[in-house]
């Protein structure tokens, strides 16, 4: 059991030693051109999740982590987890620091984001068709919760990596959190898991250095926007916009 779960762990951290290049997402200096290169780590990701996907490993893993936390194990925090960076993009100007963008790029970002990290993953469920490990559907792979989680991470990294790089990671440990509870609640794979995370770095990346409609702007009708989590029969974000 310590051997698959030391392999897990493995698998997990070399993804992000590999960030450590000086093109990586993880480097704190200011860059306004995105490169292939910030693309290592999402892609290492992925890849990782695509090979373990539908192999003894991956069954084993499942099961001994889920004897670390205990078979009947079962919280719902992961479903607010995923959320968290975004209460701290927010939040992080009241803390003393300066984010990248102002309130509306925030929510312009984190809203297109969110979107397409959620078109991504849905569609590749309904494509593979994987069954989850406690057999409630066919809907396991990639774990939407990990990538939802690890894109409003990576928004979190570069609104403030030029002002923290301290606060500006701390979203990764919720994302990775996310990940983990996922696999002990039974309902996902580390497969699942890791091509999540990958895909949403990815995403997160892309549209942090895109910015999309950075040009738009309400000043003169001093509109104001309120993003926030949705946790029901469904999860998700919604957007209120005020005058």
């Amino acid at each position: 059991m310590r051997k698959a779960i030391a392999i897990w762990l493995l698998v997990l951290a070399s993804q992000f030693l590999n960030a450590q290049s000086n093109d990586s997402i993880f480097i704190g200096k200011s860059q306004k051109n995105i490169t292939y290169k910030q693309f290592i780590a999402p892609a290492a990701l992925v890849s990782a999740g695509l090979v373990l996907k539908n192999t003894t490993l991956n069954h084993n893993l499942q099961t001994d982590i889920r004897k670390v936390f205990g078979t009947d194990f079962h919280t719902k925090m992961d479903n607010y987890l995923q959320y968290e960076a975004v209460l701290q993009i927010y939040g992080g100007k009241y803390l003393g620091f300066k984010p990248k963008n102002d309130f509306l790029h925030q929510t312009i970002n984190i809203v297109i984001a969110n979107a397409i990290i959620g078109g991504v993953v849905q569609t590749m469920k309904r494509t593979f068709k994987e069954e989850r490990p406690d057999l409630s559907d066919n809907y396991s792979f990639p774990s939407g919760h990990t990538g939802t989680a690890f894109t409003n991470a990576s928004l979190l990294f570069f609104e403030y990596k030029d002002a923290t790089i301290w606060y500006a990671s701390s979203g990764f440990l919720f994302a990775t959190a996310t990940g983990a509870l996922r696999i002990a609640n039974n309902k996902h794979y580390t497969a699942d898991v890791l091509t999540g995370a990958g895909i949403g770095l990815g995403v997160g990346l892309a549209v942090s250095y895109w910015s999309p409609f950075k040009s738009v702007s309400f000043a003169k009708n001093k509109a104001h926007a309120i993003l926030y989590p949705q946790v029901g029969n469904n999860y998700g974000i919604g957007l209120l916009i005020h005058d």
